[in-house]
Formats: C-alpha cells, structure tokens, sequence
C-alpha cells in the first residue's frame, strides 16, 4: 500500500525567480507570480506549508493592460469616516506607484491568513530594471 508524502520544513527547497514585466500583461504576470509564490508549480505542495519560492518582479511600471481597463477599473480605500471614500483609477495609479498595482493584484489571489500573510513576504516588486537580489542567484522566468 502507497503512503503519501508529506514534506517536512526540512525537506523543502526553496528557490528565488525573477518576473520581466516589461510589456506583459498585469493579470499573467501576477498569476504567474502567485502560483510560484504558493508553490504550487511544484510536486510537493502542500496547502497547509509554504512550500512556494521567492518571486521578485522588475519593470513593474512598464506592465500592460488590455482593453478599457486603464481608464474604467478603479481602486477604492475607505478611512471610515463620513466622506472618507477614495477611488484612485488604474492608469493615475501606475503613474503614482506602479508596484502597488501589481502588489495588489498579487495579494488578492493569495489566499488570507497567517499562511498567506508568511507567503507575501517572498514578494519583491521593482519600477526599474535594477533589484539587489543577486545574491539569491534568481531564475528567470518567461511568460
């Protein structure tokens, strides 16, 4: 009779890869971006560990979109006072924080929870093209 694996903290790999989104669009990127950060691209995984690698992402602020998004998809936060409502649109908020768009859409496809807050900490996003993770000795990654 087979057993199933389970891997212990011990077992685990962990490696670093770097995402090129200059000229990609933002919704494969951050997809591809989760899924590594999940682990879930690996044999091993296990929805209870994090099992998932470090991913750093540069040329955030050079990511596409398709179609209208730019103009008609907005962000919303709320103070919780009376009139504390603000709506900032796609494309203000690639020219005030470009990294903050694509972190969003990272965050929202990670699961919530201790697990999910331990996985998002293996994210790094860069503007430009320089980031000082070189000494992880990142893979680069295609999509």
């Amino acid at each position: 009779m087979n057993k199933t694996f389970f891997p212990k903290k011990e077992q685990l790999q962990k490696k670093c890869y770097v995402i090129d989104a200059k000229d990609k669009i933002l919704g494969r990127v951050a997809t591809k971006a989760a899924v590594l950060l999940r682990g879930k691209h690996k044999a091993i995984f296990t929805p209870y560990l994090d099992t998932g690698d470090m991913v750093v992402i540069i040329n955030a602020d050079k990511v596409r979109v398709t179609g209208k998004k730019a103009t008609q998809k907005s962000y919303q936060r709320y103070s919780g006072y009376p009139s504390g409502q603000k709506s900032v649109t796609l494309e203000n908020m690639l020219k005030q924080k470009p990294t903050q768009v694509l972190r969003l859409a990272i965050n929202r496809m990670i699961p919530s929870g201790p697990l999910g807050n331990k996985v998002r900490t293996h994210l790094r996003i860069y503007a430009g093209d320089k980031h000082c993770q070189q000494a992880q000795k990142p893979i680069p990654i295609e999509i």
